[in-house]
């Protein structure tokens, strides 16, 4: 039986749904992101279609006998490779973590388009994008810890010593800076002379007036607090 119209139809759901994930990833600026998070997904997809129908043809020889679920057992453990790399640990602290877990659930979406379950690849997708875009936000209500780290990033215009400035207004707000390095800055939006740092904050200061104080200083450009996550 021709299977190729049902399997090219679950190759383009597991590469739009990963996609969606794949987006989000990019759009946090991650490690893995669309492209990484839509291979995973089609090559999942691929090994269970493969699994389902490219043995078709060895069905009914003696001694043969067809066990599709070995190669969905494979995927999940083989994903733990990429997952792993994408983890790794700075200062005590564990870092890629929500990244790995982005990559391996796009590999399971992948896997559960592959083998036909579209409503659930959908259904998991969306809760994807629930914890997220949601959680972050019922997250920021709860009462943080001191030692919880959170990122700041912030855009300035270079030459103007603002940096020392920028972390002299931190922790004289109440936070330690745990971490520093630079961030690109969207070109269409950068200025030729303007910079991008990522301040990796802990302490009991109140964010919600540190990024306004940091708004009003001459030559900062944009403040912006990344509080759902550090990796």
């Amino acid at each position: 039986m021709n299977h190729d119209g049902t399997s090219l139809a679950h190759l383009a759901v597991a590469f739009a749904l990963c996609a969606v994930i794949g987006l989000e990833r990019e759009y946090r600026q991650k490690s893995a992101g669309l492209r990484t998070h839509v291979l995973v997904g089609l090559g999942s997809a691929l090994f269970m279609l493969v699994s389902k129908y490219g043995f078709a043809d060895m069905l009914g020889l003696p001694g043969v006998a067809l066990d599709p679920s070995r190669v969905a057992a494979q995927i999940v453990s083989g994903i733990g490779f990429i997952g792993g790399g994408l983890i790794f640990v700075r200062r005590d602290a564990v870092r890629g973590l929500t990244t790995a877990a982005s990559v391996w659930l796009a590999a399971s979406i992948g896997a559960a388009a592959g083998a036909g379950l579209l409503l659930l690849a959908a259904a998991v997708t969306a809760a994807y994008l629930l914890v997220t875009f949601a959680f972050p936000v019922i997250a920021r209500q709860l009462p943080r810890s001191p030692t919880e780290s959170v990122l700041l990033r912030v855009s300035y215009l270079d030459g103007r010593g603002l940096l020392r400035d920028i972390v002299r207004e931190c922790t004289g707000a109440g936070f330690h800076v745990a971490g520093l390095r630079t961030a690109g800055c969207p070109a269409a939006e950068a200025a030729p002379a303007q910079v991008g740092v990522l301040l990796e904050l802990s302490g009991n200061g109140v964010y919600d007036e540190l990024v306004p104080r940091l708004s009003d200083r001459e030559g900062i450009t944009e403040v912006t607090l990344l509080q759902d996550e550090v990796d």
